[in-house]
């Protein structure tokens, strides 16, 4: 009996998330939306040495399915893990951490950018977020400086954590360069993101 009401606060939990209409939709069009993903492309470097030590966190694999639609209080706990993260974790390069670059960890006081997204999916998974809608994300900042961020799939559109900025916004509305993300259906495989470069072009354009 006790397992049951577990499942069933859990399962209410999720639905709390993520069923109802939410947050209003930006009036943008459906394409610009969402980021549109193409073929299999190389995982960095940094994630495939954090996959050698988390395994089982790189084997995820999800059936393909619309993103969900964020729940007001699911907005609210997705704005909350960014800000606290951002402000709870201080930051610093692998180099002053580690002596070498390219290290991606779990941060405990400091870390760089990988560490702030990997801190933050774990927390969005820990909440009820599937691993197929909280995906780690390669972009390239204007000055031309590689950059991670997460990006959240919902219905809504894709948006974007990021520990440069507290506000959660949607990836159409950053200054980014979005190069490649995880698959939605495999956690240790990476996929390309096609209308990366047209979205920037657009935003200069405004």
């Amino acid at each position: 009996m006790a397992q049951m009401t577990g499942l069933k606060g859990m399962v209410f939990a999720l639905a709390s998330l993520l069923v109802s209409a939410g947050a209003a939709v930006p009036a943008l069009s459906a394409t610009a939306l969402s980021m549109q993903t193409g073929a299999i492309t190389s995982q960095p470097i940094g994630h495939y040495e954090f996959c050698k030590t988390h395994a089982a966190e790189c084997d995820i694999r999800t059936r393909s399915t619309p993103a969900p639609r964020v729940t007001a209080y699911g907005w609210s706990v997705i704005r909350a893990v960014n800000a606290d993260t951002n402000h709870e974790i201080t930051p610093m390069t692998d180099l002053e951490l580690y002596g070498r670059d390219e290290v991606w960890a779990y941060p405990e006081t400091a870390g760089d950018c990988e560490d702030y997204v990997l801190l933050k999916r774990k927390r969005l998974m820990e909440k009820g977020f599937s691993p197929a809608d909280v995906l780690i994300t390669v972009v390239r900042k204007p000055d031309g400086e590689g950059h991670a961020v997460l990006t959240v799939r919902t219905a809504q559109g894709d948006f974007v954590l990021d520990n440069l900025d507290d506000d959660v916004k949607l990836w159409t509305k950053t200054p980014y360069r979005f190069l490649k993300r995880q698959a939605s259906f495999n956690t240790g495989r990476w996929v390309t993101i096609e209308n990366g470069a047209e979205i920037v072009v657009g935003s200069v354009g405004r």
